[in-house]
């Protein structure tokens, strides 16, 4: 597993970030509205999305009439590599499990 996937699913552990990132599904959004939406003071939401950026699920840019606000997306292709393991995950337990089956009824 690859540092990068680590981040990630280290990112995607916590119940706040999955919901912001469900959010962000929805539409671009600012960190305002995420923290308010999350119930969250915005420090702590900056700190959730720091590791959301971190972990390669989010990226942010500034709309052209005001450079001040961030509006965060969720970054295209990120879950590329999640994906790919989890198939490969996947693949690896159904074969285990079918060659355990296979044992269990005497199978050869």
């Amino acid at each position: 597993m690859s540092a990068a996937l680590d981040r990630m699913l280290g990112a995607l552990a916590d119940p706040t970030r999955r919901r912001a990132i469900a959010l962000l599904g929805e539409r671009p959004r600012s960190a305002g509205e995420l923290a308010g939406e999350l119930g969250l003071a915005p420090p702590a939401m900056s700190r959730h999305l720091r590791a959301l950026k971190e972990g390669g699920l989010v990226e942010d840019g500034h709309p052209t009439f005001d450079a001040r606000v961030r509006i965060y997306r969720l970054k295209d292709g990120a879950t590329t590599e999640l994906k790919q393991w989890l198939a490969e995950t996947e693949a690896l337990w159904s074969h285990q499990l079918a060659a355990f089956k296979a044992h269990v009824e005497g199978g050869p």
